[in-house]
């Protein structure tokens, strides 16, 4: 998908694979909201839910992997989902809507998850979409200077309602 010389070796950007779902849970889990919503104590609701996004052409499970100038592909080291949704609004275009966007703390700063965002923007352009959208929870003042930096305006209120304990 995407290859990038870093810093310390080379990022590669790929789809996720089912054995990526364990890093993928600890990056998710990997801050003061994440760790109280996530767990790999039981990996078959994750598993469920890899399995429902790897089957949709319109959804992109993507890991990053760091290697040290090599050939191989590192284990999954940032990851964020893609999410393509269809719309009547804004004259029947296309959104692109980007989630879970993590990087491994020991490597946060270095420019990977700026790499891994502005390749989401050019594959949303790439597929046709006209606005790509997400969402950042109100205390993570710190993903929102990150976005901002990035073009991203927060120009909308999000709400969201839970519907399962």
């Amino acid at each position: 998908m995407f290859t990038a010389d870093v810093d310390g070796g080379t990022f590669r950007l790929r789809r996720a694979t089912r054995a990526d779902l364990p890093a993928m849970v600890r990056l998710l889990a990997d801050d003061a909201l994440g760790a109280g919503r996530e767990t790999a104590q039981d990996m078959e609701p994750y598993q469920r839910a890899f399995e429902a996004i790897a089957a949709d052409p319109n959804h992109l499970l993507v890991v990053g992997g760091l290697v040290p100038h090599g050939d191989a592909e590192g284990a999954a080291v940032a990851t964020f989902q893609l999410s393509f949704l269809p719309g009547i609004s804004r004259q029947g275009a296309w959104r692109s809507q980007l989630e879970g966007v993590r990087v491994d703390a020991s490597l946060r700063g270095q420019g990977l998850g700026k790499l891994m965002v502005e390749w989401a923007i050019a594959e949303s352009r790439r597929r046709g979409c006209s606005l790509m959208q997400l969402t950042t929870h109100v205390s993570r003042t710190a993903a929102h200077r990150f976005y901002e930096r990035l073009g991203f305006e927060a120009s909308h209120v999000g709400m969201k309602l839970p519907l399962q304990d």
